[in-house]
């Protein structure tokens, strides 16, 4: 897996080496080229923000537009309408994230019904091909989160926390998924706890309750920055700090300096700077040279940031392209 991810490194720079014929005359041509984000993460996110950096690096650099759009918050009914409003807007591409296929679905559908070249990111690689996308760049979600399960496993946790803070979220729910039955097989136990991505306060109220209530529990994962501090932040008010194990999904400037001060195990990196990137590339590339690519799903991860890559990860971090 990671020679692939590596592999799969190395030929985005290539293809994006090899688009030299189409970068240069960009400004020349008399076509311009229009590609539309709609995402379900807000760009005022800390992952979601280099996500946004990724494409509109992209647009820059290949000389398009490119319109990122998201909901004010996680709402499959406003992201199914950013979606109708794009269509109907005739963009040549579309890019999309798939948090809910059954809501999303019927829009996404009528964008590729219309002629829209549409790639998906992020979430939904169990059912872009199904829907007839070009194809998904991002992670497995499932095998991510059995890799973490695996990782805690041999950290000696053996009764777990999974917290999810964005319930509704197939994607999420197939991460706690894989980290369960991971640490299933080891002999453990997984409980799943739902908080509000919204109040983090809130979050880390319930995340220090469940910890009191079973003092068995000796592992936390959360699937992303906006879990992983209220984790950080319930551990700190229990004296905790450094002595659970606690990793999280993606990256944050706050969890790459607990990375590297020892109070965070790992982070798993899925890369969402290249989840936005390359969709632009390969959309591009179809709307001025009818190009596609025959996989069904472009892997950008999972990577494990620990504490041997952190503080490197952090100077790129500050760039905002990790």
């Amino acid at each position: 897996m990671h020679r692939l991810i590596r592999l799969l490194g190395v030929l985005s720079i290539v293809m994006v080496a090899g688009l030299g014929a189409f970068i240069e005359p960009a400004a020349a041509q008399e076509d311009e080229v229009r590609i539309v984000v709609v995402s379900h993460g807000q760009a005022s996110d800390p992952f979601w923000s280099v996500v946004q950096n990724g494409a509109a690096q992209a647009g820059e650099d290949l000389g398009v537009t490119v319109e990122y759009q998201a909901p004010g918050t996680f709402d499959m009914v406003a992201m199914a309408q950013l979606i109708d409003a794009a269509v109907a807007s005739d963009p040549d591409g579309l890019v999309v994230s798939i948090p809910d296929a059954e809501a999303l679905g019927p829009s996404i559908t009528a964008a590729i019904e219309a002629g829209i070249p549409v790639i998906s990111m992020n979430s939904g690689s169990d059912v872009a091909a199904d829907l007839g996308i070009l194809t998904h760049v991002g992670q497995t979600e499932y095998e991510a989160g059995f890799g973490g399960g695996e990782r805690m496993a041999e950290a000696g946790v053996t009764q777990a926390l999974c917290v999810n803070q964005e319930v509704g979220n197939a994607a999420l729910d197939l991460r706690c998924e894989g980290f369960t039955d991971a640490i299933t097989e080891a002999g453990g136990t997984v409980e799943v706890l739902a908080v509000e991505i919204s109040d983090p306060t809130g979050a880390a109220q319930a995340i220090e309750a469940a910890l009191t209530a079973d003092p068995e529990i000796n592992g936390i994962l959360t699937l992303g920055p906006t879990g992983a501090a209220p984790a950080m932040a319930a551990l700190e008010s229990m004296g905790q700090t450094g002595e659970m194990p606690l990793a999280t999904f993606d990256l944050s400037p706050e969890v790459l300096q607990a990375i590297v001060d020892g109070d965070v195990l790992f982070a798993i990196d899925q890369q969402q700077y290249l989840q936005g990137y390359l969709p632009i590339v390969l959309l591009t590339l179809n709307a001025r040279n009818l190009n596609t690519v025959a996989n069904d799903v472009i892997m950008t991860g999972p990577g494990f940031v620990t504490a041997e890559n952190a503080e490197r990860v952090i100077e790129l971090s500050a760039a905002g392209t990790r």
